[in-house]
């Protein structure tokens, strides 16, 4: 990678990771041949940020796929990561891999294997080792199934509540009504903000935490130790 530049929007991305803060574009043009990974570092150690996290991020950036993230309502409902890996995952990389996951993800999680495939799970949170022709794949997935019920159930009741005052004013009793609908409404529209207020954060940790895995595991594709 020592002679590998890149692009002003991979510089951004990288710095982002390193940094881990909102992707922003890059603060000074690279040019067109772009910048190596030693110029990068040399920048991060000017800003204050390490040339480790800076290495891991780059790593990632070339074997982990960012896909992009299932959105509700224009809300990041799930993340996934695919990371390429140019080897073969032995027995004992993926019990290594499976105690990485249960420390970043705070997880204990259930592992199972069939036949060439291996996966482990906790909840909707997955991690599946894929065979390639060039080795294997891990690709890291997780949604936010709870959110996406919240949402929908403060819709319904948010729709019930329209539905009974529509219900009230035909019948002439939109008055009496009024104390119960105001009530689902606020129900509904409280569960709605809450679960997507939340959303943001959380896809932003789980991005974090695979990006984490990603720059280890890339790591560990070289001949070479990232530079430090």
């Amino acid at each position: 990678m020592a002679d590998r530049r890149y692009t002003d929007d991979e510089i951004s991305a990288i710095f982002a990771k390193a940094a881990e803060a909102p992707q922003q574009p890059a603060l000074q043009a690279s040019g067109d041949e772009g910048l190596t990974l030693a110029e990068l570092q040399q920048i991060g150690r000017e800003a204050g940020i390490s040339s480790v996290a800076i290495a891991q991020a780059a790593h990632s950036l070339d074997v982990g796929a960012l896909a992009a993230p299932r959105r509700l309502l224009g809300l990041p409902i799930g993340v996934e990561r695919t990371i390429a890996l140019n080897r073969r995952v032995s027995d004992e990389e993926w019990e290594h891999i499976v105690v990485r996951l249960r420390e970043v993800f705070d997880a204990r999680g259930t592992v199972r294997e069939h036949g060439n495939f291996r996966q482990w799970t906790n909840g909707n949170l997955q991690a599946l080792l894929e065979p390639t022709p060039t080795g294997h794949r891990l690709r890291l997935r997780t949604m936010k199934a709870s959110a996406r019920a919240g949402i929908g159930v403060g819709f319904i009741t948010t729709g019930m509540g329209a539905f009974v005052a529509l219900s009230a004013a035909m019948a002439g009793r939109l008055a009496a009504a009024t104390p119960g609908v105001a009530l689902m409404s606020l129900v509904g529209v409280g569960m709605m903000a809450f679960n997507a207020f939340s959303l943001p954060g959380w896809a932003r940790l789980r991005g974090r935490q695979m990006d984490a895995i990603a720059g280890e595991l890339a790591a560990g594709d070289d001949s070479d130790p990232p530079p430090s």
